[in-house]
């Protein structure tokens, strides 16, 4: 999940903006916890989804970001090389108070290598 501030401060750039929301330990917590009680046949599917929350919550900020916007730009049927403006304009419809530099950065950063 990705969290969205407003500027006005004079710090600029994603890091001040862009906010990379985690609570997956509280979940890998709870999948902890009915592993403990799991019958034979819930523990496979349990540890597999524990797999999955350790993979995920390990994951750098940039990673989670590039797959927010490129989940945006694909609802958008937008392709962010061919069509930069209108990549800028999807993300920042997709969050009203991501300010112009922060989404041409995100769209920038989404783009294939």
């Amino acid at each position: 999940m990705l969290d969205f501030l407003s500027g006005g401060g004079k710090k600029t750039g994603l890091e001040h903006e862009v906010l990379v929301l985690r609570d997956t330990e509280a979940v890998a917590e709870a999948i902890r916890e009915a592993l403990a009680g799991a019958s034979d046949a819930e523990r496979p599917g349990l540890e597999r989804a524990a797999a999955i929350v350790a993979e995920y919550g390990g994951r750098p900020e940039a990673e989670a970001r590039v797959e927010w916007v490129r989940g945006v730009l694909a609802e958008a049927g937008v392709d962010p090389v061919k069509h930069e403006v209108r990549a800028v304009k999807a993300v920042r419809d997709a969050e009203r108070g991501l300010s112009l530099r922060a989404a041409v950065e995100l769209v920038k950063e989404a783009k294939p290598k």
